[in-house]
């Protein structure tokens, strides 16, 4: 009996470590699961014009994407490429008051937004109120 088991084995496992690899390869290979930390740094100077929100008390003490613990009144940002550390001068545009943010979380470009500011940066600039904006944003370090 003990033979036979093991003739098996041997016939099942190349295409167990087969399958395993292509999985394994898949998930490396995709860039959407690409570590926010190890995302390459932003341009200094690089600039965008887009929405921005803000977010805070839901999420508040929760761990970011970037490992640290999401402090709502501190000036952080949520971003969808930048990497973990990036900062940025946000003005928001209706007002032209400026906060310069670190980001520390990922943001999933959904509904067109550029940017998802901590309440801390939101009420620097203004944003609290309306809850969106248009915003200029430049990375500077």
């Amino acid at each position: 009996m003990r033979p036979r088991f093991e003739k098996r084995l041997r016939r099942g496992l190349p295409a167990l470590l087969g399958v395993s690899a292509l999985l394994f390869s898949a998930c490396v290979a995709n860039p959407k699961l690409r570590s926010p930390t190890t995302r390459p740094p932003a341009k200094i100077g690089t600039k965008a014009v887009g929405i921005a929100s803000w977010y805070g008390p839901g999420y508040h003490g929760n761990r970011t994407a970037c490992g640290d613990r999401f402090d709502q009144d501190a000036l952080t940002a949520a971003h969808g490429s930048w990497a973990c550390g990036t900062r940025a001068k946000v003005t928001l545009i209706s007002t032209g008051k400026s906060v310069v943010v670190t980001i520390n979380d990922l943001f999933p470009n959904h509904k067109g937004r550029l940017i998802d500011l901590s309440r801390g940066a939101a009420r620097k600039i203004g944003l609290i109120g309306p809850g969106t904006g248009k915003v200029r944003v430049e990375v500077v370090r």
